[in-house]
């Protein structure tokens, strides 16, 4: 195929012309680098490269003028406005940026399209006075505020533009109008140069006059690239631009070159709806891996990203076999992993003094943090964040930070935690210093770290950027101002890929495809609301004034895309589009109406499927560990030790638990608690009655000792609740509430033990928090058995002796009752409780600590009226009758349970293989 480059280029040749004498002028520097690709194929003998421009760089040269960044711009903006608003008027730098960018933005277009400047204003000032408040007699301060910005627009304006003419800088839309200004005394000055246009489509009137200004002296050429399958249908958008181009008085008597016939040439178009981006990303890489078996180095084959969020998902998916790639786009910084980093700090920092432990466990985690803070093969960020779990750290200040490390890790703890407020050149220093220190670090392994260090060097850039604007301007106040000024200039950076620019596959967005052509096209994202974008007014400019004054509306920026859309397709063979089909809350899911118009105009068949990613059925299978020698003799130690009645029920529960916890001694990691966690609060329940009772065993207990202990509840539920919830707060919020709770848990039993006394009863203790382990009788196992636990409480009630276990959760008495005694072993949330309970009284008679017949039993803070709640023994499902005593039988039948499993945790046979347990409270 030929290119319209390469068809200019000929045409020229064909015509005489000095191509070393000639300056070229496209619409980007991209298309100028394949235009001196061509020029080689063209020429047959060696010759001067002629100047090759983009129209930015061209109407540089004509306005003597230079480019400003929209960073700097705003700064510069803000000197304007704090000279022409009062002190008490003005907002601050941050209030200021969130409206000035927008005013910016509309400066430019009034510029670019030489739209007179004092007119729009005052028409702009007209309609806010009209709109709002002119029949006001009496004008609000605010209301006279908001008129007089409207007032001073064309004041700001005028001093702004004078003031960056005076430094001979320039905003785009101003450079163009200086273009303008000074095109006359170009043209005397060089009158012999011959300039050629072209590839250009939508052109601003600053452009449409200096092409026209140099066509009319004959100056210059110009090729437009158009087809007439657009230009002879007044309706389609493709060459809205282009037929108004046709109406200069130049091309009366001039030829209009060209309109070609390309797009009606056959071609291959299929259309791919697919769901989701990623699988628009794996299916490129399937269309890829078939283009090669024609064509294996993909030249003359261009991936087009309508949405640049594409990048990295379509790079993931490359075909291996591709050697050559270039990718035009940039990798943007924000989505670098060093700016998380400095994204945490700043949320950090913009916060308070007081740290939020998350915030910091992220920074310390980070992975160009942890290694500065590795010393000495001593891991200091694991140290810390091991102190906040253990300590219950929520908020946290640098000086506890500091507490907890030695001197040698000071430094970059300083830089991290310092306190951001007192100065913004301390922080940006601190940063500075920062991005130094990674890159020290990762230059001791440079071969391995060279992404890592181009990041360090984009990033220690950005600072200096910052440092510079910070000092000249002095605009910064305050962290919040900082860090937007940091993400507009993120946001406007990115990492250049080094690639091959003119051999094998290319990877561009759409802005990048101007004027280039290609055999194989992949199109991306062809949904509506990406392209074309839909409507958009960021402007402060109606739509009305716009329409009045010829200025651009979301009619003609749609034509700019149906332009570059179409422009891809006239001279392509091989036609790739791919649309989402899954709703997006933000563009929806519907396919793109360039999709819909190339199905109707009917020049082309249209090969449309709907793609849907295999995806596999996994079977899922449950944990199964064999029991191995080795495996059989951990259990065997673990034995001798002792198993404990919540060991045994988590083993009933899920065998695959009880083997990571006990055989494997895997323990779940303390999560810092922001709430009192239902643990804590029952330890603390726990500790307290503890305590309280401890001092009572071997006493008859009376109300006046009872109530004494009252006075005692706030002192050491305190205590507890410091000793357990470590540095946590509970002065406030739920935690206050929890800390509430658990006075009232204590409060209510006490109140339950005077009632009951009072009425007569009468209560011994006899043991508190009792430590107990038996030796058990298994004859079928050749190592001991033992069983091991602690009993919350043991006492004589009206002469029954009770063993007593506390919940602060919610029990009720079907959870203490059993029908049949080898359910036990096989429902762990009906029957835990009972099986716990019974552990205690076989351990309790075992070890002669108290005589037959007992009962056993819970009482639940959550459901402290039922009082005592006792195990028992029902005949059947359906008979009510229920015995309460647990007896030497009772003790016999449940020692064959525990026996049968003790004897299946030991046995070699049976594997411990996991449960399926639905999400439940243990």
């Amino acid at each position: 195929m030929t290119t319209f480059i390469f068809d200019v280029l000929q045409d020229l040749k064909n015509n005489n012309k000095n191509l070393s004498e000639l300056t070229f002028i496209l619409p980007s520097k991209r298309a100028g680098l394949f235009l001196k690709h061509q020029l080689h194929i063209i020429t047959k003998q060696t010759i001067f490269s002629p100047e090759i421009l983009s129209i930015e760089e061209f109407v540089e040269v004509l306005s003597q003028l230079k480019t400003i960044t929209n960073t700097e711009l705003l700064f510069e903006f803000y000197n304007t406005y704090k000279e022409i608003t009062k002190k008490e008027d003005r907002d601050t730098f941050e209030s200021f940026s969130k409206w000035a960018q927008i005013l910016l933005q509309d400066f430019n277009e009034i510029d670019r399209y030489l739209i007179p400047q004092e007119k729009i204003f005052n028409y702009l000032s007209a309609i806010q006075d009209l709109k709002h408040w002119s029949l006001e007699e009496n004008k609000t301060d605010f209301v006279k505020k908001y008129l007089s910005f409207w007032n001073k627009l064309h004041k700001y304006y005028n001093q702004f533009t004078k003031s960056l003419i005076g430094k001979k800088l320039g905003y785009q839309g101003l450079i163009y109008r200086e273009a303008v200004s000074s095109l006359e005394d170009y043209i005397q000055n060089n009158s012999k140069k011959q300039h050629v246009f072209l590839g250009f489509n939508a052109l601003n009137t600053a452009e449409e006059t200096i092409i026209q200004e140099l066509l009319q002296n004959d100056m210059a050429t110009i090729f437009w690239d158009t087809d007439a399958v657009f230009t002879n249908n007044p309706n389609h958008d493709a060459a809205l631009f282009i037929r108004q181009h046709k109406k200069w008085p130049f091309f009366k008597n001039h030829p209009f070159n060209w309109i070609t016939e390309y797009y009606s040439k056959p071609k291959n178009i299929s259309v791919y709806g697919i769901p989701k981006n990623i699988g628009q990303a794996k299916h490129m890489g399937s269309l890829l891996s078939n283009l090669q078996k024609n064509n294996p180095s993909l030249q003359n084959t261009a991936i087009v990203l309508s949405d640049e969020n594409l990048l990295i998902p379509v790079l993931n998916s490359l075909p291996k076999s591709i050697i050559a790639l270039n990718i035009t786009m940039g990798f943007p910084l924000k989505s670098i992993p060093l700016a998380t980093l400095f994204e945490a700090l700043f949320h950090l920092h913009k916060t308070s003094n007081s740290f939020y432990y998350k915030d910091v466990i992220k920074i310390l985690s980070h992975q160009f943090i942890k290694p500065l803070l590795n010393i000495n093969g001593n891991d200091l960020s694991a140290k810390i964040i091991e102190t906040i779990d253990a300590n219950n750290l929520v908020y946290l200040n640098k000086g506890r930070i500091l507490e907890i490390t030695n001197e040698e890790a000071s430094h970059i703890l300083h830089l991290l935690f310092s306190d951001w407020y007192n100065s913004i050149e301390t922080c940006l220093k601190n940063c500075q210093e920062l991005i130094v220190s990674i890159k020290n670090y990762l230059e001791k392994d440079k071969p391995r770290h060279l992404l890592a260090l181009e990041y360090t060097f984009r990033f220690h850039e950005l600072f200096n950027e910052l440092i510079r604007l910070n000092s000249e301007y002095n605009h910064i106040s305050d962290i919040s101002s900082l860090h937007n000024v940091y993400k507009d200039i993120l946001n406007n950076n990115s990492l250049d890929f080094q690639g091959e620019p003119l051999q094998g596959l290319q990877i561009m967005g759409m802005l990048e495809s101007r004027v280039l052509d290609f055999e194989n096209v992949i199109i991306s994202s062809v949904n509506e609301g990406i392209l074309p974008s839909g409507k958009s007014n960021n402007s402060f400019i109606p739509f009305d004034l716009k329409l009045e004054n010829n200025l651009p509306t979301y009619k003609e920026k749609d034509a700019v895309y149906t332009y570059h859309f179409y422009h891809l397709l006239q001279r392509a063979k091989n036609i790739f589009i791919l649309y989402n089909t899954e709703a997006d809350v933000l563009t929806g899911g519907e396919k793109s109406r360039f999709i819909t118009q190339l199905e109707l105009e009917g020049i082309h068949h249209i090969n449309h499927q709907i793609v849907t990613p295999k995806v596999p059925i996994i079977q899922t299978h449950l944990n199964i560990v064999r029991k191995t020698d080795t495996l059989l003799k951990e259990i065997i130690p673990l034995a001798n030790v002792g198993f404990s009645p919540s060991s045994l029920t988590n083993y009933i529960r899920n065998p695959i638990d009880f083997y990571y916890q006990k055989i494997l001694k895997i323990k779940e990691h303390n999560d810092v608690e922001e709430t009192v966690a239902a643990n804590t609060l029952g330890t603390v329940v726990h500790n307290t009655l503890e305590d309280f009772y401890k001092p009572l065993e071997g006493q008859f207990l009376t109300p006046k000792t009872i109530k004494k202990l009252k006075f005692k509840i706030e002192e050491t539920v305190t205590y507890h609740f410091k000793n357990e919830y470590k540095e946590g707060d509970i002065n406030k919020g739920k935690n206050l509430i929890i800390f509430e709770i658990a006075k009232r848990y204590v409060s209510n039993f006490l109140d339950l033990e005077i009632k009951n006394l009072e009425a007569g009863d009468e209560i011994k203790i006899l043991a508190i928090e009792t430590e107990n382990t038996i030796l058990l009788d298994i004859p079928e196992l050749n190592f001991p058995v033992k069983l091991k636990g602690k009993v919350d409480r043991v006492d004589i009630y009206n002469g029954t002796t009770r063993i007593i276990d506390y919940k602060t959760g919610s029990v009720q008495q079907n959870q203490v009752e059993i029908v049949n005694w080898e359910d036990l072993n096989t429902d762990y949330k009906k029957y835990s409780k009972s099986f716990q309970v019974l552990c205690y009284a076989l351990m309790m008679v075992q070890s002669k600590t108290i005589h037959l017949p007992i009962e056993a039993g819970i009482i639940s803070f959550k459901n402290l009226s039922s009082g005592f709640l006792k195990f028992s023994k029902k005949e059947s499902a359906f008979n009510r009758n229920k015995n309460f005593l647990i007896t030497q039988e009772t003790i016999e039948n449940f020692s064959e349970e525990l026996k049968k499993l003790i004897l299946e945790i030991c046995n070699p046979n049976i594997d411990f293989i996991e449960k399926e347990v639905l999400n439940e409270n243990h």
